[in-house]
């Protein structure tokens, strides 16, 4: 999560016009580049903490590099992998923190994964002379769109492990050190 921030940083450096790769189309694709290794970090994510599972499952996870393929896998094993987003509300409860609420569906849903990551794949190669025109345009108009989501996404949420019954709670900027913070719920 540490390196997604990154990346998002460096999106958000180019998006802000502080800083270009020279002219419209490479900076266009360096951001889709970001975003597509983002995707991946947050499909990743659930391997990792998932890995001897993972393994003795799927031999294949190394080569994994076609989204919907990629989620439908690891769906096969963890049906609640996905990341769920949840908005912190103050508790109801006497003693209780906060309460959380299912986020509204502003987010990055994984129709949004399969395809942000399959756009911004197309954008990768160069493009062919009897093909259609990249509209950089359109590209740098949704870019600021997806991100959002992807954050939308990730700043608070929550993450289910195989065979815990529990989960871990997100938190993509801590307090006080901006750093990723996780918290581990289990029931009582």
């Amino acid at each position: 999560m540490e390196e997604l921030k990154l990346r998002i940083n460096v999106i958000d450096f180019f998006l802000s016009g502080k800083g270009h790769a020279l002219y419209q189309p490479p900076t266009v694709e360096s951001c889709c580049l970001q975003l597509r290794k983002i995707l991946e970090l947050i499909a990743f994510a659930s391997l990792v903490a998932n890995k001897d599972i993972y393994s003795a499952a799927y031999t294949t996870f190394a080569t994994h590099w076609h989204a919907a393929r990629l989620l439908r896998d690891l769906a096969n094993v963890n049906p609640d992998f996905y990341p769920k987003p949840v908005v912190e509300m103050p508790s109801r409860i006497p003693g209780g923190v906060n309460d959380l609420k299912d986020r509204d569906p502003d987010y990055l849903t994984k129709h949004d994964f399969v395809t942000v990551y399959d756009e911004c794949g197309a954008i990768m190669h160069a493009p062919n002379p009897y093909g259609t025109a990249i509209d950089y345009s359109r590209y740098q108009q949704q870019l600021p769109v997806w991100r959002a989501k992807i954050m939308n996404l990730l700043n608070s949420h929550k993450i289910h492990l195989i065979n815990n019954p529990g989960f871990y709670l997100i938190h993509m900027k801590g307090d006080p050190d901006d750093k990723v913070h996780s918290y581990k719920f289990e029931p009582a």
